[in-house]
């Protein structure tokens, strides 16, 4: 086992080494330029097409509104990524990892919006009369029969990619920290976890948008609520801790306290590979969720969805980074969730712990659920439509199994099948970018003639 532990982690280290998180930018950067940075230009735009993607247009196909669709895309981006992804970042590359997270995120948003862009463009209706799409069918109708086997490796690591990642992974986080903060068994936290599963996904994608367009917003919204407060008692520490994450993205980092030291380089790998794990710009999942969602129009889904990275890391790992920085703990030589905890603590007088354990539970869940509808879409793809009750009893088992066992190995597997996912879907976006930039093109020059008309 443990020479298979070894096999894996070298494995491991090169698809997540430096080559990929280059080929990660490298492609969204290329998609900002072809876009013309649209993307970032158009932000007001797409929170106003957020907030409109509360009702679906009259007629259009899907399952669940734009928003909904979101909102299931955001429960599996807003996780522990977010807290404890944040809190290693800065910890391992000191506060310069801040910025080169922000830079992630800003690039993603061009990778996001062509990922939903082509996952509703080239979506399919299944047995049961639903809208399917996500990397595997863009690849598939886009690029042609030559191409399947792109697509069917795409859905083969993303479906067993979630049983690691997306489920045992996060309920063994939820379970830890319950037990750390409150003293709950891990078995009670596993079987009250699969009870709440299982029934969310005994109603199929329709529930799971439902609870999502529910919880993500009220989970977001304290998280942002409670990081304000820290802020706000530490305003004045606010001014320092931007420069110091702009001093520190260019310039090495010293030893202070507990924190060894950082050169430059490790700031940004550590800032980029934290932003992408956490807002998972690259991997394809988002269009998964968004194809479900009702529309007519491929360019506004993916302005609904690029969204979705702007408001995971340019507002949610933000608030994290912040007050680690302005409390002073992130140099503390604590790091995960045990720093962040530490960051809360200092305004919480001592109550941190259980905040961040319950802000933990809450995101790692909707993760769960989130990654529950990619896995099953993924395996669709693969077996057809009667592979979805037999994958949501199993599903929902493992979210039991994961909150009571050791899972080193289960992490470090799935970690290494989440950067085989990248690969697929980063080459159907290089592939398929002609068609993005010629969508998006005629989609604002139509706009534009409407607006000129009226």
């Amino acid at each position: 086992m443990e020479a298979l532990t070894q096999f894996i982690t070298a494995i491991n280290d090169i698809v997540w080494g430096p080559p990929m998180l280059v080929a990660i930018l490298g492609t969204g950067l290329y998609l900002q330029l072809r876009l013309k940075f649209m993307p970032i230009t158009k932000i007001f735009a797409g929170f106003a097409m957020v907030w409109r993607g509360r009702k679906a247009a009259p007629d259009a196909p899907g399952e669940i509104t734009p928003y909904a669709a979101l909102m299931t895309a955001l429960a599996a981006t807003v996780g522990t990524g977010n807290i404890a992804g944040v809190a290693t970042a800065i910890a391992v590359g000191g506060p310069g990892a801040m910025f080169w997270m922000w830079m992630t995120a800003l690039v993603g948003m061009a990778t996001k919006y062509s990922e939903v862009l082509l996952a509703v463009h080239y979506r399919e209706t299944d047995d049961h009369g639903e809208q399917i799409g996500g990397p595997m069918y863009a690849i598939k109708n886009g690029l042609g029969k030559h191409w399947r086997w792109l697509g069917t490796a795409f859905a083969i690591f993303g479906g067993l990619a979630g049983f690691g990642i997306g489920n045992m992974v996060q309920s063994n986080s939820i379970a830890g920290a319950l037990h750390a903060a409150f003293g709950i068994n891990h078995w009670v936290s596993g079987i009250v976890m699969a009870v709440f599963t299982g029934f969310v996904l005994l109603g199929g994608v329709k529930r799971i948008g439902a609870v999502a367009e529910k919880l993500v917003p009220f989970m977001c919204i304290g998280y942002i609520v409670a990081s304000l407060i820290v802020l706000g008692i530490y305003v004045e520490q606010l001014p320092a801790a931007f420069a110091l994450i702009f001093e520190s993205a260019f310039n090495p980092v010293a030893a202070t306290g507990g924190f060894a030291g950082a050169a430059v380089m490790m700031a940004m790998r550590y800032g980029v590979a934290r932003g992408i794990f956490s807002n998972e710009a690259g991997l394809g999942t988002a269009g998964i969720a968004q194809a479900a969602g009702q529309t007519k129009n491929a360019v506004e889904s993916g302005l609904v969805g690029m969204m979705g990275t702007f408001i995971d890391t340019i507002i949610v790992c933000t608030m994290t980074g912040l007050v680690l920085i302005v409390t002073g703990v992130w140099s503390s030589g604590l790091k995960g969730a045990a720093l962040s905890a530490a960051g809360f603590d200092a305004a919480f007088n001592g109550y941190g712990g259980q905040f961040l354990a319950i802000a933990i539970a809450v995101f790692a869940f909707t993760t769960i659920l989130g990654w529950a509808y990619y896995g099953e879409k993924c395996w669709e793809y693969l077996v057809g439509t009667s592979v979805e009750v037999p994958y949501r009893v199993v599903w929902t088992i493992f979210v039991l199994v994961g909150a009571v066992t050791q899972l080193d190995f289960v992490w470090l597997v799935s970690d290494t099948l989440n950067a085989f996912m990248a690969l697929p879907n980063l080459i159907s976006l290089l592939l398929l970018s002609p068609v993005v930039a010629r969508l998006t093109r005629e989609y604002w020059a139509r706009r534009e003639l409407r607006l000129k008309a009226a």
